[in-house]
């Protein structure tokens, strides 16, 4: 703890932000690690529900399963089906609508995960700057004949680099990893609603006939 106190104080006050940046960036990391699970995006006892083969399930029953489950994919079904009534077009629409939605639900977070990615070095350059104008400065007032005058920016200027990519470059692999973690599952949310559009509509059938009325 007094090790970590005495980097703090060394790297000057741009140690403060990046602080809060990776403190930030790990409050993201374990919930996005958390929410972008594929059970809590797509939930497995609905999944077998609406790929139930034959006629398929009751949509009376597929409704009251998407209504207990908190998945985005239960909010994709659960609107497609209220639109059934409208004809396939529309139902469509509201599909590719609550799943515009969705995926902003899946995406939250990462916004912010890519800004200190790319800010964290960037408060780091900046120490390392104010660190150099120090050294030059006391260079400036006491020559180079006492080391020790010239190690308080000499230590700012590294501390602070190794801080802002330590932060940086955790936050930028994690956001390429939930970024692609959460093109797959809009892909599979996609590909299995499509298929039980089919099945709401089967043949282009308007009237929604491939499932029991609710």
């Amino acid at each position: 703890m007094t090790e970590a106190i005495a980097i703090l104080r060394d790297g000057g006050w741009v140690m403060a932000p990046i602080a809060l940046c990776s403190v930030v960036a790990a409050a993201i990391i374990l919930e996005r690690s958390f929410a972008l699970r594929r059970q809590r995006v797509i939930d497995p006892a609905l999944t077998a529900l609406t790929a139930r083969p034959g006629s398929g399930a009751p949509a009376g029953d597929v409704l009251e399963a998407c209504q207990g489950s908190p998945s985005p994919f239960a909010r994709i079904i659960e609107e497609t089906i209220h639109a059934r009534e409208l004809g396939r077009a529309q139902a469509v629409e509201t599909m590719h609508a609550t799943g515009r939605s969705q995926m902003g639900t899946l995406q939250r977070g990462l916004t912010v995960l890519e800004i200190i990615a790319g800010v964290s070095p960037l408060l780091g350059l900046l120490g390392t700057v104010l660190g150099m104008v120090t050294v030059f400065n006391a260079i400036t007032a006491e020559g180079i004949g006492n080391p020790q005058v010239l190690s308080a920016g000499i230590s700012q200027a590294l501390v602070t680099t190794v801080a802002g990519l330590s932060v940086a470059i955790p936050a930028l692999a994690a956001h390429s990893w939930f970024s692609r973690r959460v093109e797959e599952l809009a892909t599979e949310m996609h590909e299995r609603a499509t298929v039980f559009v089919a099945r709401l509509f089967p043949g282009g059938d308007e009237d929604g006939g491939g499932y029991s009325a609710i």
